[in-house]
This record gives structure tokens, C-alpha cells and sequence, in this order.
């Protein structure tokens, strides 16, 4: 946890006020404000200063700009609305001021749009897709040395640009970005990132070769036949940009707080915050996050060992290809023990506690035809599934559970969208991919008539497009949201 001699707004006296007193809505905003003067010389004047918090605070920070939304959106078509919302998503090389939370970058970045104001991990790949359709390849490039330069840092790739992220990541997609990159610039490219992709990949691997069968560290999962991961977080407080609403939730449980915390920080590392797959109940009380196997973080460390060996076949290093192969097969082999139900025609996520897999049924069963790692067999009975089971009007439905939680039915969001469709695509399931990705634009289509917006997440069900849910308001920008509305055609025509 970073000092409060640093972040006297991130820690300590001035920070436990604000955010019991709600001097603003969102928790995020304190934390994402940027001292004007000295952070020891506030600490100090706050100790002697207490009496109107929020006059104290907006005197000697300097707040969060109001998120730009969009341009005008009456006379032209979603397309070109996008086109002229990146250069508002755009962010220059950051240099951190002192005291500011914000993680500084060498090189351009596209943010997410909203309450979102710095760069995000997963979200990036999706955008780099929609940038690539638009020629915008600078800026993929800025984003894959960007994370090089964050792995360099923090060891992985933090789950946004904000010091306070930087105990967790986000689904592991860095590998998907540089195969973008390949194929839009060349190969050797990329060669200079495959040491920051080696390192991350350590990351996520940290301790496997400690842990027997029963056993877990951070993010690898003993079992037996071998090693699968989980999400997790390397802090168990609350989070200081979601403060409030975890300390409530502890408040709430009978559970010990900081198993509570980090099962809940492991959630925000998967980017589905909050989904019903990680509950043993009904209520956020009861999540479970770092009990579970999920099937879709698995996928994408599967891919990454994948192009690995694929890396490091072309460069000729036949020892270390096959070495990742030999790994991307037994992590294959290990899911379709403890993931795929043949009757049930899908991936699941695994309980390791229980020794069984779970009940809960979400897109994430798409993740292993994305990376490749289904057979023909279980790719045709996924598609079937999907087919008729999440297929929505406006898309596919996230989960088959109404939980009030964002990563829930009825929401649809474009980034589950993108890997369902890219998935059935490379088993040669065109019609299905091709009817999900229509239901889908149209959606964003019919809301941006209606709205002039591209929104965070949507109501795919038909209840008039406009997603719920979530620990906040619906946001608009939205930098997955665009990227895949510009991917998708992209993919068929």
C-alpha cells in the first residue's frame, strides 16, 4: 500500500474522512485527484484543518476533469463518431506529477472513456483491434511498449495506469496485442517484446513449482495432474477507489474482512466486477473468487504459451518452442479434465474446494475456441449452446443469471462479444458468428440513434439497450465498445 507521506489522499487521516464522510459520490474520484502543493506539506495542514473537508480538499488538489463523452453525434454515423471520439480517448506520454496516482507511460495511450481516465489492460487489446481497422497503428505500437514498460516496473501488466492497481492485472491478453501487431506491421516487430510477454508470463506463473496437488499460491492452483490458475490480489483491504462500498460489504459479512477484500480485488483482476460466477450465494457477501479455476483466464495463459512457441520457433530457439507446447498441451489436457461437461456441452470454471466444477453458466465457456484450445468436438457443442442458450436479441447474454450484478443477464458487454465471434470464426462456424456480431452492432447501432452514445454495456435482452448493474452509473465513451464495433465488420468483410 503505498505511503500517505506520498498520497496523503490515498492513505490515512485525510483519506479514511473523506471517504467515510462521501465527500464525493464515487470513492474514485479522491484518489484520482493530484495534489497542488506538497503531499507532506497537505498532511500537515490537514492535521490542523479539519473542520470543512471538502473545501480543504478542493483547495489543495486539483479534481478529476469531467470525462469528455463524446462529439456531436446528429449528423453522422456511429462510424464516424468513433473516428472522432479516439482523438477525446487519446492520452499523450504521461509524466507523473508528485503525489499524483496516475502510473507514468512512455508513449500514447487510449483510455476506456467515462470514470476511466487512464489506460486499462484488457480493455487496450480490445481497442488496438478497432485501431487497427483505422490504420491508428502508432498507437498499437505505444500500447505494447507501453506494457513492456509496466512489466519492466511492476513485474505484469496492472490491471489500469493507477499506482493503486498495480497489486493485481486483468486477463492476460498482452499476447493478443503483439500477434495484432505482427500481423499489421511484421514479426520482427515484436521480437523486442518477447522478454516483457516472458516476464509476465512468470507473473502469472509465480510458485508452481512449490505447490502439490490441494496446494495454491498467489495465482497457480495445485491439482492433481498438475498446475491451472486463478485470480488474485496481492493486497487484502479495501479497495482505496471502491472504499466505501467494500467497506460496507465487510460490514455486511460475517466473513473474515480480508479473505472478503482479496476475494473481491481477484474478481476485479478477471474484469468481470461483479458476476455471479464467483458467489457461493445470492449476495457479493459470499464471493469466492480465489477458490475457483476460471475456465477463460486459463484459455488466454494457454494462448500466450502458444505464441510462445510460436515466437520462439521463428527465431529458431526450437528448445524453448517446444518447451512452451509441452506446457499449452498439459494446460489443455488439465481443463478439459476439470472444466469441459460433455453433457452440458460447455466449459465451466472449476471450485477447487469442493473438488467439482461449478453450476454457474457464462460466456466465459467461449475463451477456449478464442485461443484455439477446444477441439472441433467441443467447439461445434459450445456453438450449440451458445446458440440456445445466450443468444439475445442484441447479442449474447453474459450469463443465464439475473443477479443485479453488471457481469449478469441481461447485460451483453463487446468484449465477450469479440471473443465468442472470433472464437466460432476459427472452427469455421461463420453463420453463428456472423448472426451474433449483427445482433450485436445493431444494438449499438439502434442505442446510438437513440442516444448519440457508445455505451460501456448493454441490455442485449431487449429491454432498451441500455446496460445496468455495476458499483457505478452506466458509462459512455466507450474505448472496448468502439474497438469492437470497428473489428467486427472488419472480420467478415
Amino acid at each position: 500500500m503505498p505511503s500517505h507521506a506520498l498520497y496523503p489522499h490515498l492513505d490515512g487521516p485525510l483519506f479514511e474522512m473523506a471517504q467515510h464522510q462521501r465527500v464525493f459520490p464515487d470513492s474514485k474520484t479522491l484518489v484520482d485527484c493530484v495534489p497542488a502543493t506538497d503531499p507532506d506539506e497537505i498532511a500537515e495542514l490537514f492535521e490542523g484543518d479539519q473542520t470543512d473537508l471538502e473545501r480543504f480538499i478542493t483547495e489543495h488538489f486539483v479534481l478529476p476533469e469531467d470525462p469528455v463523452t463524446g462529439v456531436d453525434s446528429s449528423a453522422v454515423s456511429m462510424e464516424w463518431y468513433i473516428d472522432g471520439l479516439w482523438e477525446h480517448l487519446i492520452r499523450d506520454p504521461i509524466e507523473t506529477r508528485e503525489g499524483e496516482t496516475i502510473i507514468d507511460l512512455p508513449h500514447r495511450s487510449v483510455i476506456p472513456g467515462g470514470r476511466f481516465r487512464e489506460p486499462y489492460y484488457w480493455d487496450s487489446y480490445f481497442i488496438a483491434e478497432g485501431l487497427a481497422v483505422t490504420d491508428r497503428l502508432d498507437l498499437i505500437d505505444g500500447i505494447a511498449a507501453n506494457f513492456a514498460s509496466m512489466v519492466e516496473r511492476f513485474g505484469c501488466i496492472p490491471n489500469g495506469g493507477r499506482i493503486y492497481y498495480a497489486s493485481r492485472s486483468n486477463p492476460p491478453l498482452y499476447h493478443r496485442i503483439l500477434d495484432l501487431l505482427a500481423q499489421q506491421r511484421s514479426p520482427e516487430a515484436v521480437f523486442e517484446y518477447l522478454p516483457a510477454l516472458e516476464r509476465e508470463y512468470e507473473f502469472w506463473m509465480d510458485g508452481e513449482d512449490d505447490v502439490d496437488a490441494g496446494e495454491s499460491h498467489r495465482r497457480v492452483v495445485g491439482l492433481d495432474g498438475g498446475v491451472l490458475n486463478r485470480y488474485w490480489d496481492d493486497e487484502a483491504h479495501p479497495r482505496v477507489e471502491s472504499y466505501h462500498e467494500d467497506v460496507e460489504l465487510a460490514e455486511r459479512s460475517d466473513r473474515d474482512p480480508q479473505q472478503l477484500y482479496r476475494d473481491v480485488r481477484a474478481a476485479c483482476e478477471s474484469g468481470w466486477d461483479f458476476s455471479s460466477r464467483w458467489l457461493a450465494g445470492e449476495r457479493l457477501e459470499t464471493i469466492r473468487t480465489t477458490e475457483l479455476v476460471p475456465v477463460d483466464l486459463n484459455a488466454l495463459l494457454y494462448g500466450t504459451e502458444r505464441s510462445l512457441a510460436g515466437w520462439h520457433d521463428q527465431l529458431g530457439d526450437e528448445e524453448r518452442a517446444a518447451s512452451y507446447a509441452e506446457r499449452a498441451a498439459r494446460r489443455r489436457a488439465l481443463v478439459d479434465q476439470y472444466c469441459w461437461d460433455p453433457e452440458a456441452g460447455m466449459y465451466f470454471d472449476y471450485v477447487r474446494t469442493e473438488g467439482e466444477r461449478s453450476e454457474s453458466r457464462t460466456l466465459a465457456t467461449a475463451a477456449p475456441l478464442f485461443t484455439g484450445m477446444a477441439s472441433e468436438e467441443q467447439a461445434a457443442a459450445v456453438a450449440g449452446t451458445l446458440e440456445s442458450a445466450f443468444l439475445r436479441p442484441g447479442g449474447l447474454v453474459t450469463s443465464l443469471t439475473e443477479s443485479g450484478q453488471q457481469w449478469d443477464a441481461p447485460n451483453g458487454w463487446a468484449p465477450l462479444q469479440w471473443l465468442a465471434v472470433v472464437g466460432l470464426a476459427g472452427y469455421g462456424h461463420d453463420e453463428l458468428a456472423t448472426e451474433i456480431g449483427g445482433r450485436w452492432l445493431d444494438l449499438n447501432r439502434s442505442v446510438f440513434d437513440e442516444t448519440g452514445q457508445m455505451l460501456e454495456k448493454y441490455d442485449v435482452a431487449g429491454g432498451g439497450g441500455l446496460g445496468s448493474g455495476g458499483e457505478y452509473p452506466l458509462q459512455y465513451g466507450f474505448g472496448w465498445t468502439n474497438g469492437v464495433a470497428l473489428a467486427l465488420p472488419n472480420l467478415f468483410y
